[in-house]
């Protein structure tokens, strides 16, 4: 075989280096397959969930304000005490109480309750009051206690209940954000793992041409056509070489135990990606990316739920340093009667009514803890806003910073592959020169792995652009979106649900 057709050969092997041929210790894996493995094993997301579990008991324990509250209480008692209108000196009393009610809680900041008290006295005198010696007394009455200034509104009410639920809204985003670096750390380290195995390849290929260039020089050099000393520069070229193969097989070993550690995989064998990195012109403009991120991003999103939360505690810390005026209103129907069917008889007549309004008022002179406490949540709110202007700049710089990133890597691969062909013709150039003895063995392996170097700049280029695009998809928001990966607070309540 001639030189130049064992050139032409070995520059085709290079050029159809598009894939990694499937060996029995390897093990193909697509994107879509090791971002759903790690989304459904990866241990640091799996803890991140159980965040908004919590907070949705929380949540769900601060509604328990509106839980009506039942009371039920009984007592028996019996008074001696001395009397000198009596023979016997003594004078004694019996009571016992039965009574029940039932209290609830009003967004507007009232408790109103409903109270049904019995009581059956027993001496051995008349009562002056009732004409009676033992007799049943019940009442049923309707009281509200409802505040005007301080703790007045459905705001201060909820307070527990609605930062419970900002807090959960905030948990969520939080997750968002650790799934969305999950998917792009993931993607990411895939096509690190392609570019690694196709420049494994590439030096595989190249070393197989440098092999067969020692070949075909020891039998030029037999022949008389080339001196000796042009064995020694084929060697060298073969052991460079093999050196080279040797690091990337060791760097495809790597980066495959890397990967199969994120995606949680449990598989013998070294991974195999095998699909291939983005190249398409990506079309976008900066205003629009700009805007979508500032409408996507959790960790803006975060901030402000745990701004919300804090505005909403400085505006009822605010209502706390109002004065504490209580306006109370009661009403009751009574009974009384010897027995106590004749006492429920006159308790459901209502002809024996009572009712009373009154108002309380007080106010702490200085009122100095209210009044830091609103100081404080206010200076809270104001930091969130500081952060949440200064999140909003950092995300405008990484978007741009991506835009960027992607407009110089999609020119960098149209110089890759002019870079690619050049060293192409230059091959091909020093081939020809090989054959009439106007280049050395040393001259066409330098060319060779020029040739090789290229290709691998190419594969980089390519992967250089696939994770400039990622990292604007994460930039904006919408790596979730472009991946086809849903969100997870159902499994969050899930997990809430499941707990026993």
């Amino acid at each position: 075989m001639s030189m130049r057709r064992m050139m032409v050969q070995a520059v085709g092997l290079l050029m159809l280096v598009s894939g990694v041929a499937h060996g029995a210790d390897r093990v193909p894996l697509t994107l879509s397959d090791a971002i759903r493995s790690a989304v459904e094993r990866n241990l640091d997301l799996k803890a991140e969930l159980y965040n908004p579990a919590m907070q949705e008991a929380e949540y769900r324990k601060s509604r328990g304000l509106y839980n009506p509250t039942l009371s039920l209480t009984t007592s028996v008692g019996e008074t001696t005490s001395y009397s000198l209108l009596q023979a016997s000196r003594k004078l004694w009393s019996r009571s016992v109480q039965l009574n029940a009610g039932v209290s609830q809680v009003l967004p507007s900041g009232a408790t109103v309750s409903l109270d049904y008290e019995n009581s059956y006295l027993s001496s051995d005198q008349t009562a002056a009051a009732v004409g009676l010696s033992s007799y049943w007394d019940s009442t049923l009455g309707l009281t509200l206690s409802q505040p005007l200034l301080k703790n007045f509104g459905r705001e201060a009410t909820e307070l527990t209940i609605e930062v419970a639920r900002l807090g959960k809204d905030a948990t969520l985003e939080k997750l968002q954000s650790r799934l969305m670096t999950l998917v792009t750390q993931v993607r990411t380290e895939y096509f690190k793992l392609y570019s690694l195995q196709r420049e494994q390849e590439v030096a595989r290929v190249s070393l197989e041409l440098a092999r067969r260039i020692l070949s075909e020089t020891q039998a030029r050099v037999v022949a008389g056509v080339l001196p000796a000393m042009e064995i020694l520069n084929a060697q060298y070229g073969v052991a460079s070489r093999e050196k080279e193969l040797i690091d990337a097989e060791r760097a495809v070993t790597d980066q495959s135990d890397l990967l199969r550690q994120l995606v949680q995989l449990e598989v013998l064998g070294v991974l195999e990606a095998v699909d291939q990195p983005l190249t398409s012109r990506y079309g976008t403009s900066e205003q629009e990316e700009v805007g979508r991120a500032l409408a996507n991003r959790p960790e803006l999103k975060e901030l402000q739920r745990n701004r919300d939360a804090a505005e909403l505690q400085a505006r009822v810390a605010d209502n706390r340093t109002r004065p504490d005026l209580n306006l109370t209103a009661s009403a009751a129907a009574s009974g009384l009667g010897e027995s106590y069917s004749r006492d429920m008889d006159r308790l459901g007549s209502g002809n024996y009514p009572a009712w009373g309004v009154g108002l309380t008022f007080s106010y702490p002179l200085g009122n100095s803890a209210a009044e830091n406490e609103y100081r404080k949540n206010r200076l809270k709110s104001d930091q969130l806003s500081v952060q949440i202007r200064n999140q909003q700049e950092l995300i405008v710089n990484e978007v741009r910073a991506a835009l960027r990133a992607i407009e110089a890597n999609f020119k960098l691969l149209e110089v890759a592959e002019r870079g690619r062909r050049f060293a192409e013709e230059r091959l091909n150039a020093f081939v020809r020169k090989a054959e009439v003895g106007l280049a050395t063995t040393k001259d066409v392996l330098d060319v060779e792995h020029d040739l090789a170097t290229a290709k691998q700049n190419q594969i980089k280029a390519q992967v250089a652009y696939d994770t400039a695009v990622t990292q604007l998809w994460k930039a904006t928001g919408v790596i979730l979106e472009q991946q086809q990966v849903r969100m997870v607070a159902p499994d969050a309540d899930r997990l809430y649900r499941d707990v026993r």
